[in-house]
């Protein structure tokens, strides 16, 4: 069994409020999850309104398989029109 880990920083700009920013991490959390199948959440900068960091986390039985599903997801994320990607990482174990 392979566990894929992926951290997401992200910087959401047009956020004047923790409620606009929990409207955009929400939307995107939704989509992430219903596209690829991953678990993810919000694990850090809760109380700062422009910044979310969300983790993902995908189990295959292949590690490449692994990578890549967290691949597209960053690729999906930097496409994202309500949220800059800032930094990332994927980690399997």
């Amino acid at each position: 069994m392979v566990v894929g880990v992926l951290e997401l920083r992200l910087l959401v700009r047009e956020s004047q409020s923790l409620k606009d920013k929990r409207r955009v991490v929400k939307s995107l959390k939704d989509r992430i999850a219903h596209r690829f199948a991953v678990s993810i959440a919000e694990v850090d900068s809760l109380d700062d309104r422009q910044q979310a960091e969300l983790g993902a986390a995908f189990v295959s039985n292949d590690r490449r398989h692994a990578e890549e599903v967290l691949s597209k997801v960053v690729e999906f994320v930097r496409r994202s029109v309500t949220a800059e990607l800032i930094d990332f990482s994927i980690e399997t174990y």
